[in-house]
């Protein structure tokens, strides 16, 4: 079976010396590696959803957060009982077997090389603030009546840069982040509350959601709902960093719930003063949807012309940043699938001088800037990237959902130093387990979302499917060339991976605890072994 996760302790351990990630990110670290992520995402789906979904958009972007709020609870526990690399993809695959864990690593490969392209555009369109002609440079190319040439080559040179600075190294990253970090909240923070003393109106709010519901279209909402997603893309990001972050048991819970809540509120924040503040109408634009915070920021009183020029700047380097966070985040996803032989150890190739993975950045950052040609070609180049970011999270995290349940079925000797709320507490011939009631309600809404991301998303209900076949057509030829089964998992013992994981981040309590549940279930099953050999001897 496909879906057939790998025996425990029948398998041979990982090979020795497998190169491993310095434990080396704080807490504060790792909480702003997340924001630096997450915290872009309102950059660019603020304006996208209030084109389509008009006055209704606050609502949209409420039910998305519900959802992202669940997501995140699953995320924080597995994150911190699975602190290792891979985050999603290793998730599905500890839970469900390798079949799924390629197909959840080629959905957050889609994720992470549209997270290259998607926010080197709007970094651009953040910057044309200050350079308005290079928008509006467009010319006719072949069948393609309006291409904008200007975006599109200054984007693909965001990118050449951010491949430049990642094959040198990027090791003031982390520092880059916390400070880019704290200034985005104090910004947001200001924007927010100067904006509801001084420039809220109340009867705006009021017309623009009566005529949101009188003209109400069931196709458009789910549409901007489904795209709202994007606003809490980015949780994958403290997962991927788990494997690099001290005492992960205590930080991640910490960071994760942290950022759960400082990311919804802010998202639900913002688009209800946008509605307060301006008519909808204005991101009818395509050049408003790609400034769309600093368009709120220049109606503050007083400090408007100044907030809209200091925003967009802002906007420009955290979108930077998140564009790189792509880069990295897909070398620390290669990093894991090689180790578990779904991609060619050819791709851990460093540079002989600066020590980076030169292969990975160049390939996914070169993936990247095809999709912006791409996306460049059709009428709307950001629909179209935002299209494929939404299939691929609401794809990745609807296996990560069936992975958190599966995982307390199979796994329930694994410590679990956050749980997700609301459980039901079973007998199983494993022992007792206790089964997810949010989880299972989570995993309800985001296979919803999916559903409706391949129904009313013509690009990605054709694009995304076409893209994970690729990476299995991929993963099967690999895997035949190295003599190992396509649709059935490798034996792995996980067992003995767990303890080393423990040891590694120095959880030496929860690795007590570990060993300790073990030994519980092996007396157990010698128990049952003897009792049933009695009857035979006798």
């Amino acid at each position: 079976m496909p879906n057939e996760p790998a025996a425990n302790s029948t398998a041979s351990p990982a090979p020795p010396h497998t190169p491993e990630l310095r434990r080396d990110v704080t807490v504060w670290g790792s909480y702003m590696w997340g924001f630096a992520d997450v915290g872009a995402d309102t950059f660019v789906a603020l304006g996208l959803v209030f084109a389509i979904t008009q006055g209704a958009a606050p609502l949209a972007f409420a039910l998305a957060g519900l959802v992202y709020v669940l997501i995140g609870l699953a995320y924080t526990e597995l994150a911190s009982a699975y602190p290792v690399a891979g985050g999603g993809q290793y998730y599905a695959l500890r839970g469900l077997g390798d079949f799924w864990g390629v197909i959840s690593g080629s959905a957050l490969l889609l994720d992470y090389t549209i997270d290259i392209a998607l926010f080197s555009y709007f970094c651009s369109t953040y910057m044309n603030h200050f350079f308005p002609s290079i928008t509006e440079w467009t010319m006719a190319i072949g069948p393609f009546p309006r291409v904008h040439v200007g975006l599109l080559i200054q984007t693909l040179l965001v990118i050449a840069v951010l491949v430049w600075l990642n094959l040198r190294g990027m090791r003031l990253a982390s520092l880059l982040n916390e400070i880019v970090g704290v200034v985005i909240i104090f910004t947001e923070c200001s924007i927010i509350i100067m904006g509801f003393l001084f420039a809220w109106r109340p009867e705006l709010v009021s017309t623009q959601w009566i005529s949101a519901w009188q003209n109400f279209d069931s196709r458009r909402f789910l549409y901007g709902a489904s795209l709202a997603i994007i606003s809490f893309v980015g949780l994958e990001s403290i997962s991927q960093a788990a494997q690099e972050t001290r005492r992960p048991a205590t930080i991640v819970p910490r960071t994760s719930l942290g950022l759960i809540f400082t990311v919804f509120l802010f998202a639900v924040s913002l688009s209800t003063l946008t509605l307060g503040v301006v008519h909808w109408e204005v991101f009818q634009d395509p050049h408003n949807v790609g400034k769309s915070v600093a368009l709120i920021a220049s109606h503050l009183p007083w400090i408007g012309r100044f907030a809209e020029g200091f925003t967009a700047a802002l906007a420009a380097l955290v979108l930077l940043i998140s564009a790189n966070s792509g880069i990295m985040s897909a070398s620390r996803l290669t990093f894991s699938m090689s180790q578990f032989d779904f991609i060619s150890r050819w791709f851990e190739k460093v540079h002989p001088v600066y020590h980076t993975p030169v292969r990975t950045v160049v390939i996914f950052a070169a993936i990247g800037g095809l999709q912006v040609v791409m996306a460049s070609l059709t009428e709307n180049a950001i629909d179209t990237l935002a299209n494929l970011y939404a299939f691929g999270a609401t794809l990745g995290y609807t296996l990560v959902m069936i992975s958190l349940v599966r995982l307390r079925l199979v796994d329930p000797y694994t410590p679990r130093p956050y749980r997700v709320p609301l459980n039901v507490a079973l007998k199983t011939h494993r022992g007792e387990v206790h089964f997810p009631i949010l989880g299972v309600v989570g995993l309800l809404a985001i296979a919803g979302v999916l559903l409706v991301v391949l129904y009313t998303h013509s690009i990605a209900r054709i694009a995304g499917p076409f893209w994970v076949l690729f990476c299995f057509c991929y993963y099967a030829w690999y895997r035949r060339r190295q003599k190992l089964p396509i649709l059935r998992s490798v034996p792995r013992d996980w067992e003995t991976l767990q303890k080393e994981v423990l040891t590694s981040a120095e959880e030496y309590d929860l690795l007590e605890q570990y060993t300790t549940a073990l030994m519980v279930r092996d007396r157990a099953r010698l128990r049952e072994k003897n009792h049933a050999e009695k009857p035979r001897s006798s």
